[in-house]
């Protein structure tokens, strides 16, 4: 082989004798860095977020993290197609935002905040609609149905109002979709003297403390089953809403209390 590449024997078993570069035993690391991240994320971290991960072993640039997850083919998992459950292509009459982001409240029944999730089933999807007090960041109302109406809200705000009683101007912040702006709902707000706020068109931020509730929600509880009915969502809901996360789960934002302690 010397004789066919013209090459000395001792310079190909200097050759075959060398330690790999510096560099090489750098990217080595930073692989492993790269692969424990990426692990621990469960698939789903960028380049971003394992550079993050990886620069608090030891410095590195965005670039060369970017090469070497390219050359060891590890890529981020694409999460699911994002279902949209706000219809804000409507005419109907949109309140102004009150809240402005002040997500501080002194007292319980203050500030109510709603939104809508939805989750999939073998039968179809199921919708839940929540409304969560911002003091205690309990859920103070909820309703579960297999379609996003105006229905689906009202049924929701209906149960937080006769479980709660709040007195006249409590704000009532939600998103501008059809269902909160519709004729009924809004008469319902009025007719228990609530102040309704809505988000600015396209700002998500805006109605964020709410969306925080469905965010913890999946994470420990919807993205761990597979469920088979609807019959099946509404029980696990109602167990996770009613004996987990309003009596039993503490919250980081609480002091490590659970809303009904505080």
């Amino acid at each position: 082989m010397c004789q066919l590449f013209e090459v000395s024997r001792s310079n190909y078993y200097a050759w075959k004798n060398r330690k790999p570069s510096q560099r090489k035993q750098t990217d080595a690391q930073l692989v492993e860095a790269i692969k424990e991240s990426h692990q621990a994320s469960g698939g789903i971290y960028g380049v971003d977020k394992i550079l993050a991960d990886v620069r608090e072993q030891q410095p590195c640039s965005r670039k060369r993290v970017h090469r070497l997850m390219r050359e060891n083919g590890i890529r981020s998992i694409r999460l699911r197609k994002y279902k949209a459950t706000t219809n804000s292509n409507h005419k109907l009459p949109v309140a102004e935002n009150l809240l402005n982001q002040n997500f501080k409240v002194d007292a319980p029944n203050k500030v109510w905040v709603s939104d809508i999730t939805y989750i999939p089933t073998e039968e179809g999807w199921s919708y839940v609609a929540t409304v969560k007090d911002l003091f205690h960041k309990g859920i103070v109302g909820w309703a579960i149905g297999s379609t996003m109406t105006r229905e689906l809200v009202i049924q929701a705000l209906k149960s937080a109002i006769q479980r709660h009683r709040p007195t006249a101007g409590l704000i009532h912040h939600s998103d501008r979709g059809s269902q909160y702006c519709s004729k009924e709902y809004q008469a319902l707000l009025s007719q228990h003297h609530m102040k309704a706020s809505m988000s600015r068109k396209g700002n998500c931020y805006d109605n964020a403390c709410a969306e925080t509730f469905f965010s913890t929600m999946k994470n420990e509880l919807i993205h761990l089953r597979r469920f088979t009915t609807r019959d099946e969502v509404r029980e696990a809901i109602f167990e996770y809403i009613e004996i987990f996360y309003n009596r039993r789960r503490r919250h980081q934002s609480l002091d490590y209390m659970t809303p009904e302690a505080v």
